[in-house]
């Protein structure tokens, strides 16, 4: 159940709806995140935790807390063409520490276009307070 339109549950996928997302293990021990757009699409992240190091890869990205209580919060959604730099020294970094950051979700994406517009319709579905 969410608490709001950011914070949900990680327990229950069939629960999630479009503000919401739930991250499920899988067989390696990490995480997927579901998120669900503006449009109705979904999409499904690989979960890390916060300070992963990443390859230099293109993604759409989620940067979420863990509250600890079976709930995260979205804090921001965003897309980079090289993820091996694009945490280092984000310009939303401030915000992500005032949030507490915990958890990063990567969606491998290599076409600019499809980056672009995955970000925008999560971005209308979530309103995430770091992208203001």
């Amino acid at each position: 159940m969410a608490v709001n339109n950011l914070t949900v549950s990680m327990s229950d996928v069939h629960a999630a709806t479009s503000q919401e997302y739930a991250a499920m293990p899988t067989s390696t021990g990490s995480s997927t995140l579901s998120l669900t757009g503006a449009s109705g699409a979904q999409y499904e992240f690989e979960l890390y935790s916060w300070g992963t190091e990443f390859k230099a890869v293109c993604a759409v990205y989620s940067i979420s807390a863990d509250q600890r209580n079976g709930y995260h919060t979205m804090i921001y959604i965003g897309q980079t063409g090289d993820c091996s730099t694009r945490f280092d020294a984000h310009h939303k970094a401030g915000c992500f520490n005032r949030r507490g950051a915990t958890h990063i979700g990567i969606l491998v994406e290599n076409s600019e276009r499809s980056r672009l517009a995955i970000e925008a319709d999560l971005i209308a579905a979530y309103n995430p307070p770091c992208n203001g």
